[in-house]
C-alpha cells in the first residue's frame, strides 16, 4: 500500500512538472548529470534523480529495492509526459508560463529563507526546561479527554433540539432524539489532551466535565460533545525534550524569518496599486511564504478550534 501510494504521488506530481517547470526543454540539448538509469528519446533517467526521488518519498530501508523500480517507472512515465506537453506546446500558454513563473519564485525563497534559518541556533537545554515548567498543562500536569462526538448539520439545530442538549444527562438521550425525528449524524470517539487542544477548549471541557453534552456550531456542521472520561495524562521532561526542541526552534525560525521580510520591507519601495485591499492581504501573504516552517502549533481539531468562540 505504501509503495502504491507513492506510485500514486510521483504520477500525480508529473502535471506540477509539466506546469512548473518544464526543464526538460534545456535539458534535451545536455546530458544530465550522473549516473544515467534509462534513456528515453535521448533523454536520461539518472541515479542522482532516482535517488532524489527516493529521499523525497521518505521509502523505508527495506523498501528500498521495491520502490526504486516503482519510481524508475514512474520517472519514465512523467519524462515521456513532459515530452508530450513540450511537443503540442503547453509549455508556452499564458497559464502555463505563469504557473512556471510562480513556482521558480516559490523555489528561490524557500531557499533563501532555509539560508536564513540554517544560522539560528538550536534551542539550549534551560531554554527547553524552562518551557517545561512554564507549561505544566502541557506535560506534567497534562490531562486527557475521552469524547463522544456526533456531527449534525448545523440546518437540523433546532430550538427543540437545543432544549434536548441542555436537558440531557448523556449524549445517547440526544442521539435516541436524533434517531426518533429523522436526523441524519456521524458519531465517533475522540482522544485529545491539553496539549492537543485550544487553551480555551480545555478550559471549557474541564468546566462541563463528565455526562455533559453542549454544542460546537460551525458554518455547515456541528459538533455535539460528551466527556466520557478526564484522565492524567503526564509527561515527564525528558520524553518532552525532542517535542519542545522542535516548538522552540520552528518559533525561532518563524522570528528569524518575519524578521528578514520586515528588513527587506523597509529597504524597498512598495506602492500598493489599483487595489484597496492588497494591503490587507500582504500579512496573509508573508504567511504563506512563511508557513512551511511554522510547525510549533500543536494538532488540534480544526472543528473544535474554528467552533470555540460559539461555545454554548
Amino acid at each position: 500500500m505504501a509503495l502504491t501510494f507513492v506510485r500514486v504521488a510521483l504520477l500525480g506530481a508529473v502535471l506540477i512538472s509539466v506546469l512548473g517547470f518544464s526543464a526538460c526543454n534545456s535539458e534535451s540539448k545536455e546530458k544530465r548529470s550522473g549516473q544515467a538509469l534509462v534513456s528515453i528519446s535521448g533523454k536520461e533517467v539518472t541515479v542522482l534523480q532516482l535517488n532524489d526521488e527516493l529521499r523525497r518519498s521518505g521509502v523505508r530501508a527495506d523498501q528500498y529495492e521495491a520502490a526504486s523500480k516503482q519510481l524508475l517507472e514512474s520517472l519514465i512515465a512523467r519524462q515521456l509526459i513532459v515530452d508530450e506537453a513540450l511537443r503540442i506546446k503547453l509549455d508556452r500558454t499564458p497559464d502555463v508560463m505563469q504557473a512556471r513563473e510562480r513556482a521558480n519564485a516559490q523555489v528561490i525563497a524557500q531557499a533563501y529563507l532555509q539560508s536564513i534559518t540554517s544560522k539560528v541556533a538550536k534551542p539550549t537545554k534551560s531554554e527547553i526546561d524552562e518551557y517545561f515548567q512554564q507549561h505544566p498543562e502541557y506535560f506534567s500536569q497534562r490531562k486527557q479527554f475521552d469524547m463522544t462526538v456526533v456531527r449534525v448539520a448545523t440546518k437540523d439545530i433546532s430550538d427543540e433540539l437545543k432544549v434536548i442538549v441542555d436537558a440531557a444527562k448523556s449524549i445517547d438521550e440526544v442521539t435516541i432524539w436524533l434517531d426518533k425525528h429523522g436526523v441524519q449524524y456521524f458519531r465517533n470517539l475522540v482522544s485529545r489532551s491539553t496539549a492537543d487542544l485550544p487553551s480555551e477548549m480545555a478550559a471549557v471541557l474541564r468546566e462541563k466535565g463528565k455526562n455533559r453534552v453542549f454544542i460546537i456550531n460551525e458554518k455547515e456542521n456541528s459538533l455535539l460533545i460528551s466527556v466520557n472520561a478526564i484522565k492524567d495524562s503526564p509527561v515527564s521532561a525528558t520524553t518532552a525534550a525532542g517535542q519542545i526542541e522542535k516548538y522552540l526552534i520552528n518559533q525561532k525560525y518563524k522570528q528569524a524569518t518575519d524578521a528578514e521580510i520586515a528588513r527587506l520591507r523597509s529597504l524597498a519601495k512598495i506602492e500598493y496599486l489599483n487595489s484597496r485591499d492588497l494591503e490587507e492581504t500582504t500579512s496573509q501573504s508573508t504567511a504563506d511564504i512563511t508557513k512551511n516552517w511554522n510547525l510549533a502549533e500543536p494538532p488540534t481539531e480544526r472543528t473544535i478550534e474554528r467552533g470555540i468562540m460559539e461555545l454554548r
